[in-house]
Order: structure tokens, then C-alpha cells, then sequence
């Protein structure tokens, strides 16, 4: 292989100024089209021709503010505005993903600073890997295949782009000096978007703003049954239902093909026209598959998750079917420790708290100290080993009574606790599935009755408290409690 292979590039756009949002996101779709395109084209050249005469780059367009006064903006938005002067940048990919959310942050960045934003290219390469991801027909032969290194070629993913150092407070500036606008590098949105393909066999753009996660399949059939449902109702302004496969349906007598293989986590989008609709994942068990869901969802930038599975109660004055309200978490399941310390609170959100209570009520039609009766609420205790019950149990059951845990899963404390690393508004209301301190473990034939009279009530609790969720202004819903000292401007 030459090592001096000439570097093509497509023609270099000119940076620009804009002062409308609308036209700023156009103009970044029009830029990443064109690298995208030119990468398309040439590696379909390179496939075809099996030789390597150039090395080509395209680059991921840009977003640069920068804001001179030290005049603090006028918003009572914890996100849309700087804190303090200096320049500000991001690279940006998808943007037609990501439209209706670029449009609203760089309208507030722009309204908040009374200054234009600037798009043009940034200095970041689109990985080849990334720039073929749209084109399922198109595939990246693995590394040997070819008679030279791809990566002699195009650029190829760079971990070092795809961190969470910027959401983990640990990222310095930009090479060039600048600040960070967004949570996500282009590149680790990029990976969470093929990743999320993977996992869930949906495509990104099927994902809701609201999302519930489960651990067990009952909620899946039912969430179907009742997507068909709301399908049928004229004024719900649901419009389609998607399976994983990307199978979609807009009439609720439509069938579902079934997928020959489903995939680790299945996804399930109830669709609204803006958006603003439901999608539920079925993450199975453990804070493994939490942590994975979370840590690539989070790049959709949703405006709440929540989870909804089941649970071992811990209290004898429990029932199989009550439920549970988390108010607090205890964190044994290490997934995220390097990430985010045990030693940081995870606190309940009163917003979210406040929905999902009113909807246990309106669904069970149980009101003040009757609620009390099915409801408990406390803290939900997150481990990493499903069979804790067969350890010595002096250990495990004195750490759970020292934190007042009233309930016991594997999910609910990662979910928790990514949502405050990821600034995604998060809530947990579980059910009780079993009672293993007290005799009732989770076996063959125990839990028949309660799955079947419990679930439905479940699931609609849950769609409930998102469409309460929903009607929330931004500012109440992302308020500054999920905001660290220094945040980006990106919600």
C-alpha cells in the first residue's frame, strides 16, 4: 500500500451566518447530504474497482456560537443559552433526524443571545461506517476482506470521539478552544443510532419523547392490544404502531408479521405526528441490558422514561399486585460506577411523581389513604445477581433494611440513575411479583391470577402518567434540577 495516497475531499463550503433556526437546520441538512454523498459515492467506487488510489474525508457540519457579554439571558429555561462568553461549538449528524430539536435549540440560543449561529464544516471526519448507515443495501466489508485496510481509505470510528466525557463533566475544551453546545459528540450519536438498530430491531426514527421500560412480555402484548385500540379512536392522535422489523401499521386491524428472531431488546413505538408519542422496550432482566437501552436512547434527547416491570416486595403488609413508587434508589448494581459514584443522590422528581400517582388513581380509582392500600412508596433497591436469595441472607437483607427499601429489582436503579447522568427526566412505579423474604417466590403457577388481573392497569398507569408528561411545558418537565454547574446549551 502507497502510504501517500492523495486526500480527496469535496469542495469545502463557506461557513455561514444565520438568525432563523428553520433556515440554520437546512443549511446543516444540506451540508451533511453532500458529505455523506460523496462518501457513498466514493466507497461504492472503491468496491467496485477492489483497489485503493486516494484516501477520501468528508467532514460532519458544525454549529459555533459565540457570545461576547457577560449579560445573562432572560430564560427561565434551564437549557438555550450559555453562562458565560466564549465560543461554543458541535458537530451535528442526522439533522433530518433531528430537526424539530435542532430547530427549538438553536431558536433559543438565538433568541436568549440575540447573536446568529454559524454552520459550516467542522474539522471532525464522518466515519465511512456511519455515512453507508442508511443504506442497509450497502454493506462494510470486516477488515481483511479487502486486498488493502479500509482504514487506509476512509476514516473509521474513533473511540475517542465516542465518550461520554462531556455528560460525565469530565470533557476539557475543544481541540480549537471552543466549549460544548450538545451532550453528544456527532460520533456518539452516530453509534448509539446503529447500536439502537441492533438491539431493537427499529429504526431511530420511529423512537417516541416518551419512553417506558419493561422486563417482561406481558406488557408487550399488551401494549399492542391497547395501541390497536387507541388506533381506533378518531381524537387519541396516535397515528401508527411499529414492530420491531420496522413494521407499521396505521389501522387497528392490521396484522403484524411476526419476526422469525427477535432481537436482545425489542422496541414498540405507539407514533404521534410531532413525536410526542409512546415507545416501549422490553429490556428484559438485568443492569447489564438497562444501562445498554438507556445509554443509546439517551442520544434521542426524550423527554422522560420511566419504568414499568415487576419487582420483589419486601414488606409482609405487601400484596402480589400492589404497586410501587420509587422515591429513592439503592444502587448495588455497579453497572454505572465509573460512570456516575454511588455517593450521588439520585432524586425523585416531583413532576414525575406527581403523574404517575394520579394516573395509579385514575386507573384504579383509588383516592388519599384508600390509594395507600395498593401503593407504597419508598425505596426501590437495584441489584446485579437475580439469585441474591440463595447468599447467606444476614448480609443482603440487613443492607435493605438499613435503606428502608420497600422493593427489590435490577433495572430500576440504572435506568434511575442514567437518566440524572443523561439529564432525561426518569420515574419507576414497579409491581409485586413476588415476596421471596416471606415465603412467596417467584415460581411456576404462583403469579398466574396476578399477571393476568395486574398488567393491563400496569401499562396503563404508565401510558397515562406519559400522556400527563406530555401536556408539560419544557421548563417544568427539564427543569434546572437535573442541570450540573456547567451545562450545555443543548437540552
Amino acid at each position: 500500500m502507497n502510504e501517500t495516497l492523495d486526500l480527496i475531499t469535496p469542495e469545502t463550503a463557506a461557513a455561514e451566518s444565520f438568525t432563523d433556526a428553520a433556515e440554520a437546520v437546512a443549511r446543516l441538512e444540506a451540508l451533511y447530504d453532500e458529505a455523506t454523498a460523496f462518501l457513498l459515492e466514493k466507497f461504492n467506487e472503491t468496491l467496485e474497482s477492489k483497489t485503493a488510489r486516494n484516501r477520501f474525508r468528508a467532514l460532519y457540519p458544525e454549529v459555533r456560537i459565540s457570545v461576547s457579554s457577560h449579560i445573562k439571558a432572560d430564560s427561565r429555561l434551564s437549557f438555550g443559552h450559555v453562562a458565560l462568553p466564549g465560543t461554543y461549538t458541535a458537530t451535528i449528524t442526522r439533522p433530518d433526524l433531528f430537526r424539530n430539536y435542532l430547530t427549538q435549540q438553536l431558536g433559543l440560543l438565538i433568541k436568549n443571545h440575540n447573536i446568529p449561529v454559524t454552520i459550516g464544516p467542522s474539522d471532525t471526519p464522518i466515519p465511512v461506517h456511519f455515512a453507508v448507515a442508511a443504506h442497509p443495501e450497502v454493506t462494510v466489508p470486516q477488515e481483511g476482506v479487502l486486498d488493502f485496510s479500509l482504514r487506509d481509505v476512509f476514516d473509521v470510528p474513533d473511540l475517542a470521539g465516542m465518550n461520554d466525557d462531556i455528560v460525565n463533566g469530565m470533557a476539557g475544551p475543544n481541540p480549537d478552544g471552543s466549549g460544548h453546545l450538545a451532550p453528544f459528540t456527532a460520533q456518539r450519536v452516530d453509534y448509539s443510532l446503529a447500536r439502537l438498530s441492533h438491539y431493537t430491531a427499529t429504526k431511530a426514527e420511529h423512537f417516541q419523547n416518551h419512553v417506558l421500560f419493561t422486563n417482561y412480555q406481558f406488557y408487550v402484548d399488551e401494549f399492542e392490544a391497547v395501541a390497536r385500540r387507541l388506533l381506533g379512536e378518531k381524537d387519541s392522535g396516535y397515528t401508527s404502531f411499529v414492530a420491531p422489523g420496522n413494521q407499521e401499521i396505521t389501522d387497528p386491524q392490521d396484522e403484524i408479521p411476526g419476526l422469525a428472531k427477535l432481537p436482545q431488546m425489542p422496541a414498540y413505538h405507539l407514533k404521534r405526528a410531532d413525536g410526542g408519542g409512546i415507545t416501549l422496550v422490553n429490556i428484559g432482566v438485568g443492569p447489564s441490558n438497562a444501562k445498554t437501552a438507556t445509554d443509546h436512547i439517551a442520544v434521542l434527547r426524550p423527554h422522560a422514561w420511566l419504568m414499568v416491570g415487576h419487582c420483589a416486595g419486601l414488606r409482609n403488609s405487601q400484596q402480589l399486585g400492589d404497586f410501587v413508587l420509587a422515591h429513592a434508589y439503592l444502587r448495588e448494581d455497579h453497572v454505572l460506577d465509573d460512570d456516575l459514584p454511588v455517593w450521588v443522590p439520585i432524586p425523585a422528581l416531583a413532576e414525575i411523581q406527581i403523574a404517575l400517582q394520579e394516573a395509579v388513581a385514575e386507573v384504579t380509582k383509588l383516592e388519599g389513604y384508600e390509594l395507600k392500600r395498593i401503593m407504597r412508596t419508598g425505596t426501590v433497591a437495584t441489584i446485579d445477581n437475580r439469585n441474591w436469595e440463595l447468599r447467606d441472607q444476614s448480609g443482603p437483607v440487613h443492607r435493605l433494611s438499613q435503606s428502608r427499601a420497600v422493593a427489590l429489582d435490577m433495572e430500576s436503579a440504572t435506568i434511575a440513575a442514567n437518566g440524572f447522568r443523561f439529564r432525561v427526566p426518569y420515574g419507576t412505579l414497579l409491581c409485586v411479583s413476588d415476596k421471596p423474604l416471606h415465603g412467596e417466590l417467584k415460581l411456576p403457577g404462583m403469579a398466574t391470577e396476578f399477571y393476568r388481573t395486574q398488567v393491563a392497569s400496569h401499562l396503563l398507569i404508565g401510558i397515562l402518567a406519559m400522556e400527563k408528561l406530555r401536556e408539560m411545558p419544557l421548563d417544568r418537565i427539564h427543569s434546572r434540577k437535573l442541570r450540573s454547574f456547567e451545562e450545555t446549551a443543548f437540552l
